[in-house]
């Protein structure tokens, strides 16, 4: 009997997740279909490819809100087994509250874990193929900055000239082995500067001891230069893309940690994301926790809109105190790892409250 009991919580908890899962997909979609069809609207492409680049984009984006809607989830399967008394049935063969608040929660973990493992590779590929796709029509946009395998890549136009920016690696302020080829508006490359570093702490970046080549006129060559280049971009920018590392899957983040900490990704925002994906099934854990505390107990159906109100607002509460956290971390007045799991920690602190309550119901 235990187990017919169990996989009827289980099934009727992951249908209604998958549901829910669906439903953020399509809405996700929708909304970034807008964006694409806005980037590609001077390009002559079909509306397959913006619809192809949304499904590609929007797996990543419910994996980051995956607590909350397995928060959802857990609130309407709560308040469904509720309303129709399946609870009630359920508790007069010897479940209590925690038993089946514990089968939920540990559901959720194992489903956490399963997408950290199986669908995280899947997502992470996906994104590359966004961006690759993006960046294959990127003629069209006048300023882009991109990493990949083979470094920093910068694309910045201005009224007569392209210039193509690449390096090696961005070590702290400095972007390493730099070279930055000038393209006039006739596709003819005018000028390559070459350097070792270059300062991109302000701007103009500042390129010491340059080696600069003219191929026009004299087609002369200048060295030990020091060049000063002004640009639209900023250390912040290009860290920010250091910091986005929804290309790399966890799995490769663990594997590959050495070769990505060379490359120029900081160790700090590397533990950052592992510690992200090791704390995602616990988060979801404690969300099942925190949906039944404010659902289970209660039989009126009245109740309904507040139990939907609440969840609204917990959501919203959660999601900004979590961005708090994670920018604590970010501008260092707390360290990268604590604000992963800052959160955490508070919603363990409120749960071990609210289970005791629950049990005693």
């Amino acid at each position: 009997m235990n187990k017919i009991l169990n996989r009827y919580l289980i099934k009727g908890f992951l249908k209604i997740i998958f549901n829910t899962i669906l439903s953020f997909i399509a809405l996700g979609v929708l909304l970034n279909l807008f964006e694409e069809i806005e980037f590609f609207k001077n390009i002559n492409v079909s509306l397959a490819l913006p619809f192809a680049l949304s499904l590609s984009f929007v797996p990543s984006l419910i994996i980051e809100l995956l607590p909350f809607i397995i928060f959802l989830a857990s609130m309407v399967y709560f308040l469904s087994i509720r309303n129709n008394t399946d609870l009630i049935s359920i508790k007069t063969f010897g479940y209590s509250n925690l038993r089946i608040v514990l089968i939920l929660s540990l559901t959720a973990f194992i489903f956490g874990s399963l997408v950290i493992f199986a669908v995280n590779p899947l997502t992470a590929s996906l994104v590359k193929y966004y961006e690759e796709k993006k960046a294959q029509y990127s003629r069209d946009v006048d300023h882009l900055v991109a990493i990949n395998k083979n470094g920093v890549w910068i694309k910045e136009r201005d009224k007569n000239t392209l210039k193509i920016i690449t390096a090696e690696k961005l070590e702290g302020n400095f972007l390493k082995n730099i070279s930055i080829y000038v393209i006039s508006d006739k596709n003819e490359i005018i000028q390559r500067i070459e350097s070792n570093t270059a300062d991109i702490t302000k701007n103009p970046w500042s390129l010491e001891k340059a080696k600069i080549y003219e191929f026009t006129g004299t087609n002369k060559v200048l060295e030990n230069v020091s060049f000063k280049y002004y640009t639209e971009n900023s250390l912040e920018k290009i860290n920010s893309l250091y910091k986005n590392l929804n290309t790399i899957s966890f799995l490769s983040l663990i594997t590959d940690y050495n070769i990505l900490n060379e490359k120029g990704y900081n160790k700090k925002v590397l533990n950052e994301q592992i510690n992200r994906f090791i704390a995602l099934p616990i988060f979801l854990f404690l969300m099942v926790v925190l949906a039944s505390i404010f659902t289970i107990g209660s039989f009126k159906k009245k109740q309904n809109i507040y139990f939907i109100l609440v969840s609204i607002i917990t959501c919203v509460v959660i999601y900004y105190f979590k961005d708090l956290s994670l920018a604590l971390g970010q501008t260092e007045k707390i360290s990268l790892t604590l604000s992963v799991w800052m959160p955490i920690f508070v919603v363990i602190l409120f749960c071990s409250i609210g289970v005791i309550q629950i049990n005693e119901k």
